[in-house]
């Protein structure tokens, strides 16, 4: 019955595809967010955050960014990080396409509230920060023996 509209419907419907796509990274897509506090897609510096009974680690992803020139605080439950990332091109080179962020950056993470601000490590390996901040101990879940 529809059949006059299968060239139309193809060509239509790939080309508002398309467009959508443009629009989202134009823009930044929406709806790959995840939480009430998640971040845009292309967000500088990607992090990961992961929690165990003992410990909170962080790792947030800066290829390129000088270890001296970060500024981690962590101030109640939140931790601060910011810093820059310098691009380094000859004066003469055209740029025709550039998707790599340069520039200061700066990201504050909500932390649960049992954290330690007392016990705090920062590593940076291959581009990789690595914060690891200890939970308090009298918040660490302990074992009971029934007798």
């Amino acid at each position: 019955m529809w059949g006059y509209l299968r060239g139309f419907d193809t060509d239509l419907f790939n080309q508002l595809e398309r467009m959508r796509d443009e629009m989202d990274a134009a823009f930044g897509a929406r709806s790959g967010m995840s939480g009430i506090r998640s971040v845009a897609a292309g967000t500088f510096p990607a992090i990961n955050i992961g929690a165990s009974p003992s410990r909170v680690d962080v790792y947030v992803f800066a290829a390129g960014v000088d270890p001296k020139g970060l500024d981690i605080s962590l101030q109640q439950n939140l931790l601060t990080l910011s810093g820059e990332r310098k691009a380094t091109l000859p004066d003469d080179v055209q740029l025709y396409r550039n998707e790599r962020f340069d520039g200061a950056f700066r990201r504050v993470i909500t932390l649960p509230e049992d954290v330690d601000p007392e016990k705090v490590q920062a590593n940076y390996r291959d581009g990789v920060l690595q914060v690891t901040i200890e939970r308090r101990e009298e918040v660490k879940p302990r074992r009971i023996e029934v007798k």
